[in-house]
């Protein structure tokens, strides 16, 4: 089974690249975040024409929103109000019907890395505490995690640690909140299996440098996550860059992860 995530930054205005990802890649599932519409406006029926039959989403208008679409069926749905601020950043699915796939938005945090000042940034913090609470106490389950967490961990996941530790997205209490997360919720964070932890790794590059390419100031702000015991059924994973060259692109790429399943 060949899976994919990818903040796409509205899905009916890249719907063409979308499409386009699916059929090149030959991709069975596909979650997306940040699709910014609202359910009765998600563009349904081009991904049934596509193949991609079976469908879960959760949307509001020009904000958040997550969705799976799938050649496979999807089983159990369902979603956890985070923060009980009934906005529309996570869902879960069963596939293979016994493997249960999340799929989240983590908020972004504002720009100001402070909580007692910064709202949203309180919000964040908040969100990803949560987060590492839920799977605290879910951890026999099979799972899998995918999406813009909006956290970027390790060292070589931004292009400058040094310049970065004071800005949003690679700050101390972010990183060691995401790293605790998937060592008490034994995950296996799958990229950096396949690429060591000393090699620079970006899944986003700002719209602000049009350059983006040539100067390579990125982040790893997507994941994927998977839980220890399933991980000998990964057989690869890559994050694909060829999107972030095409026409409007989303400022964020896909990951795409195959596993034997």
């Amino acid at each position: 089974m060949r899976i994919a995530t990818w903040n796409i930054n509205s899905v009916r205005l890249r719907i063409h690249h979308v499409l386009r990802f699916i059929k090149e890649q030959n991709i069975d599932v596909m979650c997306l975040q940040e699709t910014k519409t609202t359910d009765e406006n998600f563009p349904s029926e081009d991904f049934r024409k596509v193949g991609m039959k079976y469908q879960y989403y959760r949307g509001e208008k020009s904000y958040n929103g997550v969705a799976i679409v799938s050649k496979f069926e999807l089983t159990d749905p369902g979603y956890i109000n985070w923060c009980k601020k009934n906005d529309t950043r996570h869902i879960y699915v069963k596939i293979n019907n016994n493997i249960e796939l999340h799929n989240f938005y983590v908020p972004a945090g504002g720009d100001e890395p402070d909580i007692s000042i910064n709202p949203k940034f309180e919000h964040k913090i908040s969100f990803i505490n949560e987060m590492k609470n839920y799977f605290l106490s879910d951890t026999k389950k099979n799972k899998i995690l995918v999406g813009d967490l909006n956290i970027a961990p390790l060292e070589q996941d931004v292009w400058s640690h040094k310049q970065l530790l004071n800005v949003v997205s690679h700050t101390p209490i972010e990183t060691e909140t995401l790293l605790d997360i998937i060592q008490t919720g034994e995950w296996v964070d799958i990229m950096r299996e396949f690429v060591p932890h000393n090699e620079k790794l970006y899944s986003w590059w700002s719209y602000r440098n049009r350059n983006w390419e040539i100067s390579n100031r990125g982040r790893r702000l997507d994941h994927f996550w998977i839980s220890k015991n399933l991980f000998s059924l990964v057989k690869s994973g890559v994050i694909y860059k060829d999107t972030r060259s095409w026409e409007k692109p989303s400022d964020h790429v896909p990951i795409i992860v195959d596993i034997d399943i």
